[in-house]
Formats: structure tokens, C-alpha cells, sequence
């Protein structure tokens, strides 16, 4: 509420961006009281401006980028991740599906409940991005048409031919110039060939941002009167799976295989001055990797054979509940009411069984749960998922595949059915690794993804980075790494992964915060560069830093 609250009018950005006259402003605001629509929508339906010069003043106040669904290419299998009545009823679209993200079209992208909803329920991390809400509405509408049709893709009316071509579909007729007014059909493609891969859904022209033609959702209904030139860029996010690295010139760009997205101008600027730095690549100390600001007298091993349970859960009641239970059977307990605390209680001393809530505050359980599993230092440690039945959406019916939990148990639960789940994880759990040869592995990798990167071989330094963290997922130094090279090859999205990962582990570390709020500044997203930028200022190594920050921020706020 607090955020919506100190939203900025829209109106005033309109003028602060030339994109409306005061008199045209002061109109279409009498005119949108008049028919009950957001004042966006109404300048775009008289003509007045630009669905880009719209979305561009809607980034601004929103703080993340805006996306121009008439642009779009969006792979229908993608779809099935969301019904289609959750969709419409929360006007929100998946634009893109990768292993671990999905970007997704929003009206109002700062509902974080829905957000916390579709991470908890897909397992992946969300990107929002906001869109106009009539257009928005029309695409789903017509994306899911098409999907329960059989079509393979959706093409937004204007998507360029290049989009098309990366996505490996034909090309595609113009969109007629005598098109009726609304909405503008979507076109229909036939794959180019059986070995084209449609891998990417959504796939971009090259590096350098093109002025666009401003797409409109109706011609004016009266003569428009004389506007200030529309300068709203579209711009491409590195959305794409392709290893392909970018032009030395543009070292962190957005650009290839995402979504047209439309940015304010001061991310704009930000996105252009600021680059990614080498500080710290190759001689980050180990004491990064050092766990902090534990409570006191957790993370200590445990006396003799004493078995123990690290109960996470943000409800001290169900805590204190279950310390109790589990302190009268013999137990050593220790507990966590937030995410991040967890990952740095099981990184300093791992526990013999965890008792996870699904939803807590900064990390969700189940992404816990992803991070551990599978992995040679913490997958041997049993799971035990607990959770408030999920009506909204869907029932969490297969945590076990999902997420490899060793049971999940609903709340409100019965005592007797989480000591029975834990007893019975912890007579099946595997044997515990050898932790130091784990460790040594995982330094040999790093210093072998160093050293490829230094060699000039991209793909063999991440590759040797990427299965260290396999092995480690908390080692923080491996996450840093390999963001800083996702970074400069351009992939914003798996930097942005990367070097969260890395301060969840440690926040403190100001080459880290720097590179990640430059990364968000050139993703477009306004308001997660500033809350970077803060912290960075925390860390800052000295007035002058300081002081060149308090100015960025500045120009950003």
C-alpha cells in the first residue's frame, strides 16, 4: 500500500517527458473521470499519445520496464504454467519460460502477493513487467484462444521479421496499413522448417536499440492535436539461451531474444553509463564465504551423537511448538523465521533434517529446497516441507518430484504426522559426504573457471563454474564469479541470478552490490537498482564512493 501510495501521478510524468501539453493533460483527465477509464488508456485511444510513449511513463512510475505486447512472440506451451482463468483474472501473462525465470506481463506488477503466488507454485523466480491493461487483456484473451487451437506461437501484429526469424518461424506478412481500428489481430506463422528450433519465445534485432514506429490500439477518434515528439525507445532484453557472446563494444547490453521493453529515460542513461567492473574477479577472499550475523548459539556442532533439526518457519508459535516436541524425544533444535537465515545456519553447519515452510519471508522454502537437493555437500539432507493448503491456484501436489522433499505435510498439522515424517527421513537419508573433499572440488573449479576466463574461453570458465555450484550451491565465491562472466557476456538475467544468489549467502560484499545494481539499471528496472544502489551505499570503501553514489541515486530517483 505504502508503494502505491507514493506512486507519482502519471499525468505529471507525461509532462515531465513531453510526451502531453498541460491543456491536453488537464482534457484527458476530465475526459477519463467522464468514462471511468485510467487516464493511460484514455490519451491513447484519443490519439494523444503513443501505446510506447504510454508504457514508457508507466515504467517511470511502476519502476520496472514496460513491454509492448504488439511486439511480442510468445511460445503457447508456455502457457500452461498459468490457467487461463487466473490469468484474466489477475491480468497477467507469461511472455517468457526459461528453467529457472519467467517474465511475465502484469497491469499491476507491484502485487507482490500474485508474484509470491506463481514462484511458489512454478518454483521459478518472476520477472514483472508492466503492460497497458487493454492490450493486455486482448492477448490473453487471444493467446489462450490460440493455444487451446493448437497454434504453437502467438506473434503480437507488429512483432519484427528478425524476432520471427531468432524464434525459427517464417516470415510473416505486414500487418495491413487499412487494419480496422481494435485490436489488431495477431498474425499467424507457420514454423520455417522441421530443424528450425523455437527454443526461444521471444527473440530480439541486433544489440543497438532501434527507434520504433509507435504501435496504437486505435487510430484518434478526433483530429490529435499538435504533440511533442514521441522519443520512447524499445529496447531488447537478453532473454535467450543463446551462448552466442555480444560485440566487444557492448559488453553488458540489453539486446538479443527477449520482449520489446520500453525504460524511462534516466534508466536509460544509467543503462549506458554504467558497466560492469573486474574488481575482485579472480582474488575474492575466502572469508566471503564466512557465515555471519547467526544468533548466538546457533551454527555450533552438535555434542556426541546428538541429532539435529532446523525447524524454519516465519510463526514462533509453530517454532516453540516444535521445539518442544522434538527437545522432549532427544533432539538438538534450531530454528530460522526467514529464508536467508536458513541458507546461512545449514551453509555454517548442516542439519540432519530441516522442517521447511513454503512460504517465508525473503526466500521461499521451496527454493531452499531446490538449492540443496541434488547437490553433493547438502542433498543428503532430509526435508520435511510444511504448508497452508493452497486454494488460490492449485493444490502443491507433488512437492516430492518437484522439489525432491522427502514429504509434505499440510498445515494445520498433526504432531504426530511431522515427527513420524522426520523419523522416518532420517532412518532413510544418505550417508553424509566427505565435506572437505566436497570443499577442495569445488575451489578446484573455481580456480579453473578463472582460469579459462582469463585463457579467453568463455564457455569452458562457466561450464567449470556452473558445476561447482552444483556441488556447492552456498559457496558464495562460485556464484560471484559466474555472475560478473554472465554479466559481461550480456546475459542480464542469469547475472542478476547469479550475484542475488551470492548476497544472499553474504550482503556485504560492494563489488557484488555495485555489478548487481548496474544489472538492474540496463534489465530497466528502476525501483530493484535503487534498493542496490542503498545497499551498496551501506558498504561503500570511502567518502568518494559514497558521495559518486548519493549522485547516481539522485539522477535515478
Amino acid at each position: 500500500m505504502t508503494q502505491e501510495a507514493n506512486k507519482k501521478p502519471l499525468g505529471r510524468i507525461l509532462l515531465q517527458q513531453r510526451a502531453v501539453t498541460q491543456p491536453q493533460l488537464e482534457q484527458a483527465l476530465l475526459d477519463a473521470r467522464a468514462k471511468g477509464v485510467p487516464l493511460a488508456t484514455n490519451l491513447i485511444e484519443s490519439g494523444t499519445v503513443s501505446e510506447v510513449a504510454a508504457l514508457k511513463a508507466l515504467s517511470e512510475q511502476s519502476g520496472v520496464p514496460g513491454i509492448d505486447l504488439n511486439q511480442v512472440c510468445i511460445k503457447l506451451s508456455d502457457l500452461s504454467i498459468l490457467p487461463r482463468e487466473i490469468a484474466a483474472k489477475h491480468k497477467l501473462l507469461p511472455v517468457l519460460v526459461r528453467e529457472d525465470r519467467i517474465l511475465v506481463a502484469m497491469a499491476a506488477p507491484a502485487d507482490k502477493k500474485v508474484i509470491d503466488e506463481l514462484e511458489f507454485v512454478t518454483g521459478k523466480r518472476v520477472f514483472p513487467y508492466i503492460a497497458l491493461a487493454g492490450p493486455l487483456v486482448r492477448t490473453i484473451a487471444a493467446a489462450y484462444d490460440m493455444k487451446e487451437q493448437g497454434e504453437p506461437f502467438y506473434v503480437g501484429a507488429k512483432c519484427p521479421p528478425e524476432v520471427l526469424k531468432r524464434a525459427g518461424l517464417g516470415a510473416a506478412p505486414a500487418a495491413a496499413s487499412e487494419a480496422p481500428p481494435a485490436p489488431p489481430a495477431p498474425r499467424r506463422v507457420a514454423p520455417a522448417a522441421p530443424s528450425a528450433s523455437p527454443a526461444a519465445a521471444s527473440v530480439a534485432p541486433p544489440p543497438a536499440p532501434a527507434q520504433a514506429p509507435a504501435p496504437s490500439a486505435a487510430p484518434p477518434a478526433r483530429p490529435a492535436p499538435e504533440r511533442p515528439r514521441d522519443d520512447a525507445e524499445i529496447s531488447f532484453a537478453d532473454l535467450s539461451d543463446d551462448p552466442s557472446p555480444p560485440a566487444a563494444a557492448s559488453p553488458a547490453r540489453i539486446s538479443s531474444a527477449g520482449p520489446p521493453l520500453v525504460v524511462d529515460d534516466a534508466m536509460r542513461r544509467a543503462a549506458a553509463a554504467d558497466e560492469l567492473t573486474d574488481t575482485d574477479f579472480g582474488t575474492a577472499d575466502r572469508d566471503l564465504s564466512v557465515v555471519e550475523s547467526l544468533p548466538t548459539g546457533t551454527g555450533k556442532a552438535p555434542q556426541g551423537d546428538q541429532t539435529t533439526v532446523l525447524v524454519v518457519d516465519d510463526e514462533p508459535e509453530i517454532r516453540k511448538l516444535l521445539r518442544r516436541i522434538f527437545e522432549e524425544r532427544g533432539y538438538r533444535v534450531e530454528e530460522a523465521d526467514r529464508g536467508l537465515l536458513a541458507l546461512r545456519m545449514v551453509k555454517e553447519n548442516p542439519p540432519d533434517v530441516m522442517i521447511l515452510d513454503a512460504m517465508l519471508p525473503e526466500v521461499h522454502g521451496f527454493d531452499i529446497a531446490r538449492r540443496m537437493k541434488g547437490t553433493q555437500r547438502y542433498g543428503h539432507i532430509p526435508i520435511i516441507m510444511i504448508s497452508a493448503v493452497y486454494r488460490g491456484w492449485r493444490f502443491a501436489e507433488d512437492l516430492k518430484s518437484s522439489y525432491g522433499v522427502e514429504a509434505y505435510i499440510e498445515k494445520p498439522f498433526r504432531v504426530a504426522d511431522v515427527v513420524a515424517a522426520v523419523e522416518n527421513a532420517l532412518q532413510a537419508r544418505s550417508i553424509r559426504g566427505d565435506q572437505d573433499r566436497i570443499s577442495a572440488e569445488a575451489e578446484r573449479l573455481l580456480a579453473a573457471g578463472i582460469a579459462a576466463y582469463r585463457a579467453g574461453d568463455f564457455d569452458k570458465a562457466v561450464r567449470h563454474l556452473r558445476e561447482g555450484t552444483a556441488i556447492d550451491p552456498l559457496a558464495y565465491r562460485l556464484h560471484f564469479h559466474l555472475g560478473l562472466l554472465y554479466g559481461k557476456q550480456g546475459q542480464l538475467y542469469d547475472a542478476i541470478q547469479e550475484l542475488e544468489t551470492a548476497l544472499h549467502i553474504n550482503g556485504k560484499h560492494f563489488p557484488a552490490l555495485k555489478n548487481l545494481a548496474v544489472l538492474y539499471q540496463k534489465a530497466g528496472f528502476r525501483n530493484k537498482a535503487i534498493e542496490t544502489w542503498e545497499r551498496a551505499l551501506g558498504v561503500a570503501p570511502d567518502d568518494p564512493t559514497r558521495q559518486s553514489i548519493k549522485e547516481h541515486l539522485l539522477g535515478l530517483l
